[in-house]
């Protein structure tokens, strides 16, 4: 790899570790600490489905093409992988121990159910037969079984040996039912009441999966051990088939569900022979590709861990902020027409965009409403609401991405229940996906056609609207909501040609003026003047903009940036970077918006992007970038910047090894920014 350029896998890795930390801070309340422990166990999954399983099918390319030197070079690249997993694994048991230890400080016991009483067993045994036998289906293994495309990676599995007296053991499978019930239950509190038990339903079925089996299989005794797949998340789309894009997604989500698995974790202690027969029934030839670990499998249920105990175990609610700008006017148009509001989740109240889909949708004045949906909720008022706007008489139009990751099956399920309800759905585009944050509404007032736009940084989704940081810009300035309109018409029409003059807009111009933009910062450098880059994204990894800062650095331009997850540009090196520095921030919120601003000689240039810095995102997909043109606006993102980079709790320094140091403190006053962040907002909303 070469020295310049952090490797993106090792520096996602170095991300997860910084949740780990998380974990790890006895400052964090103790239920939030083991949350964290579940949301590293999700992003690690992750990382195998997307990260681990591009580089293995890179390997199997690069032997196909004979480019021997890329092969070695991503061999050791897998390896480098496989080392910093190892390393987080270990780090991950350790933390586990702790945070359970300080769990039972507070009275709150996770029991297996070797350490249940004799009165426990009973009430298991009898919520086993109640509560949970009724979804349990296990699949009783023999050669006709294709198992492989039996398992779910989003699930966790029971392999069970049921050994017979003088014959080979019957093996069997079966799924921890999940998806039908909680993964935690509480246990009846003893005398005492102050012991808060919880056990798991997978140490339920473990004490009582004879029961599963007695009848069926003769057998003298049953054994089960936890195991879990993680599966390649890539798929083909079959472009020579005549259907419709909908089914063609459908049948490449089948890929899915039968492609190789890139990881398979399971319990230590299994018998050799039980793990041969896993090996042999899922084809797995990869020596790396199966691993034991500690006692749970799919840990990231642990992200909605319960807290049975005291308030102050769990983060406080922090109060959602109401704008002062809706909230003086009539009506959410009215508020606009006033001036540009920047709103920043999930701070400000989400509902204040509901509601401006809400009114929309009944406002004898709107004609047309537009919306790009990439993730929404599973039960999403905001399709509600354009559901409400067709039987209104609007024309709706949404255009739906298909392919966003992990979200597929959702999506088609929105596109075909708003395609029932009178909604024209555009079903994005097979070559580049649609990942902007747009939404216009078009209005005749007094004779004339006015356009309300709304510009985001995160998705129109209920849900993470309450645990993603995310700004979001209404405005109804002619020449951006205009331009907004011509993003729709682009996707539907996409050999039209179209230009931009205040949008970045990926993948026409959005390279090109963001590096025309730091072109003009070294230029200004190079007359004398003080020249300044300032980011916040979520991912840095482009070569060719990451070049760019390089060249910026050498001519003697500040670069500032907050990088929440990958980075491989090289901060702090002599003669290359010394004039970079960047930070990465994870709290109990996460950050997830892009800003740009640059110095322009005093006279500042602002942006929100739905785009991080990678190519995907700048050649790939359609992205916007909106210039921020309100001074109020301007300053509040002056101001979150600077609480962002003071802080001195939660923020870390990459630097070239990507060691997740904390930022030095000095002697300078504790500061927590998102904390700090909600009482500024709070102040300027109730001043």
């Amino acid at each position: 790899m070469s020295s310049v350029y952090f490797p993106k896998e090792l520096s996602w890795l170095a991300f997860n570790e910084r949740v780990l930390q998380e974990a790890a801070d006895p400052n964090t309340p103790v239920v939030e600490r083991i949350r964290f422990l579940g949301i590293y166990s999700n992003n690690l999954d992750e990382f195998y489905r997307v990260r681990v399983a591009d580089v293995k099918r890179m390997i199997a390319i690069c032997q196909s093409d004979g480019e021997l030197a890329l092969v070695e070079q991503y061999t050791e690249l897998l390896k480098e992988i496989q080392r910093k997993v190892k390393k987080l694994s270990k780090y991950f048991d350790q933390l586990h121990k702790q945070v359970t230890k300080d769990l039972r400080r507070y009275n709150i016991h996770i029991l297996h159910y070797q350490q249940l009483l004799p009165e426990q067993i009973e009430w298991a045994q009898n919520y086993f037969r109640e509560k949970i036998l009724m979804h349990v289906a296990p699949i009783l293994l023999d050669n006709k079984v294709q198992l492989l495309q039996r398992l779910n990676d989003s699930s966790v599995y029971l392999h069970v040996a049921l050994n017979r007296p003088s014959k080979a053991p019957k093996y069997a499978v079966l799924e921890i039912p999940t998806n039908a019930m909680s993964r935690f239950v509480v246990l009846p509190p003893d005398g005492t009441r102050k012991k808060k038990q919880i056990i798991l339903i997978d140490d339920i079925i473990k004490l009582c999966v004879d029961e599963v089996f007695r009848g069926f299989v003769k057998f003298d005794s049953a054994k089960a051990f936890s195991f879990k797949i993680t599966r390649d998340a890539e798929y083909s789309i079959n472009d020579e088939i005549d259907e419709s894009y909908v089914e063609k997604m459908s049948e490449s989500m089948k890929q899915r569900l039968i492609a190789e698995p890139v990881r398979i974790i399971h319990d230590q202690g299994v018998p050799e022979e039980m793990i041969s027969d896993l090996r042999k029934r899922l084809k797995i030839s990869s020596i790396d590709t199966i691993q034991s670990a500690g006692h749970y499998r799919n840990f990231k249920d642990f992200i909605g861990f319960p807290n049975p105990g005291r308030a102050y175990l769990e983060h406080s609610k922090l109060p959602v902020i109401r704008s002062k700008a809706f909230a003086q006017r009539n009506t959410v148009f009215e508020a606009i027409a006033d001036g540009d509001i920047l709103l920043y989740y999930p701070y400000h109240d989400f509902t204040h965009f509901t509601e401006f889909v809400r009114q929309a949708a009944f406002d004898p004045l709107v004609r047309h409403i537009r919306l790009n949906i990439y993730r929404v909720a599973s039960h999403s008022r905001i399709i509600s609401s354009l559901v409400d706007a067709v039987d209104n008489g609007k024309k709706v139009t949404v255009v739906v991405e298909l392919r966003a990751r992990f979200d597929e099956e959702n999506n088609i399920a929105w596109s075909k229940r708003m395609t029932d309800a009178g909604i024209k759905v555009v079903l994005g585009n097979p070559n580049v996906k649609i990942h902007s944050k747009l939404c216009i509404v078009t209005r005749e007032e007094r004779g004339k056609i006015k356009h309300y736009a709304h510009f985001g940084t995160g998705n129109f989704n209920e849900k993470t609207a309450k645990i993603y940081t995310d700004l979001s810009l209404f405005t109804c300035d002619d020449e951006l909501a205009a331009e907004a309109v011509q993003v729709f018409d682009m996707i539907q029409n996409p050999y039209k040609k179209v230009r931009f003059n205040q949008l970045q807009v990926s993948p026409i111009n959005a390279r090109s003026k963001i590096q025309s933009l730091i072109r003009q910062e070294i230029q200004r450098c190079t007359e004398g003047h003080f020249a300044q880059i300032t980011l916040k994204i979520n991912n840095l990894v482009d070569n060719e903009l990451i070049d760019d800062l390089y060249r910026a650095s050498q001519s003697g331009v500040k670069v500032r940036a907050i990088i929440r997850g990958m980075c491989s540009l090289i901060p702090g090196v002599a003669g290359l970077s010394e004039n970079i520095e960047v930070i990465s921030i994870v709290d109990r919120f996460l950050e997830h918006p892009r800003i740009m601003v640059f110095e322009n000689g005093g006279d500042p240039k602002y942006f929100i992007s739905s785009a991080d810095w990678m190519t995907r995102n700048m050649d790939y997909r359609i992205e916007v970038g909106c210039p921020v043109k309100s001074p109020a606006a301007r300053e509040m993102i002056d101001t979150l910047l600077d609480f962002q980079f003071k802080d001195t709790l939660k923020s870390r320094v990459i630097d070239e090894h990507q060691t997740n140091t904390y930022v030095k403190r000095g002697n300078r006053k504790k500061l927590r920014s998102q904390i700090q962040i909600h009482q500024y907002l709070k102040e300027q909303e109730e001043n």
